[in-house]
């Protein structure tokens, strides 16, 4: 009885060693493929969605989880990720407003929309700023081909001009079909009465 007394004064004087160690039977395997497996979930934003509608992002042990599950940012851990964006929500989720924020529908659309363009759009971007294309380069030119000397050519004599006279003149379009000389009378309709008018006092006198 002695004995199992200081026993157990022993194990209150030194909590920290405690006599029942547990230890998986299968060496961590099963706890590693779950927590890998829950890590990569949180690459999907509606499921960190799920978290927040469900209060799981408030309690104070689970945030400390997620505290914990940084070590699969360790090069030893992170060749076995298959989606590196759970890496990128992790972090985010050490944040409070983040984990506030992803309670609301709508940034969690944001967040997926984002996530889209990200991968529609990485592949092209990464060629475009880590393997620029080099500029091409200018075709070389054929040497210039001396050409031989030519006589020079005398420049020709201008024919003498002849002054065109009037009668042999070309008729501007308007001309066509009217004499020349003097143009057609008007016809005076005034004047067309009284000569009419003239007339007959003429003949009646005689």
């Amino acid at each position: 009885m002695a004995s199992n007394h200081g026993l157990n004064e022993e194990a209150a004087d030194n909590p920290s060693s405690p006599t029942n160690v547990y230890k998986d039977p299968d060496d961590g395997r099963q706890r590693f493929l779950l927590e890998l497996e829950f890590v990569q979930c949180l690459a999907n934003p509606t499921y960190i969605h799920y978290l927040a509608q469900n209060r799981y992002l408030e309690d104070e042990a689970f945030i400390g989880y997620l505290k914990y599950l940084q070590y699969w940012q360790r090069p030893e851990y992170i060749k076995f990720i298959m989606y590196p964006h759970c890496l990128f929500f992790l972090e985010l989720l050490q944040n409070s407003n983040f984990r506030n924020a992803m309670a609301h529908p709508g940034n969690k659309e944001l967040a997926h929309r984002q996530q889209f363009y990200f991968w529609k759009n990485y592949r092209n971007n990464r060629l475009k700023h880590i393997l620029p294309r080099p500029l091409p380069e200018p075709a070389a030119l054929p040497p210039p081909v001396s050409a031989p000397p030519q006589a020079p050519v005398p420049a020709p004599t201008p024919a003498p001009t002849v002054a065109a006279s009037p009668a042999t003149a070309a008729l501007s379009p308007m001309q066509y079909g009217i004499p020349p000389g003097p143009g057609l009378p008007k016809n005076d309709m005034k004047g067309a009465g009284i000569d009419r008018r003239k007339r007959k006092h003429e003949r009646s006198m005689t």
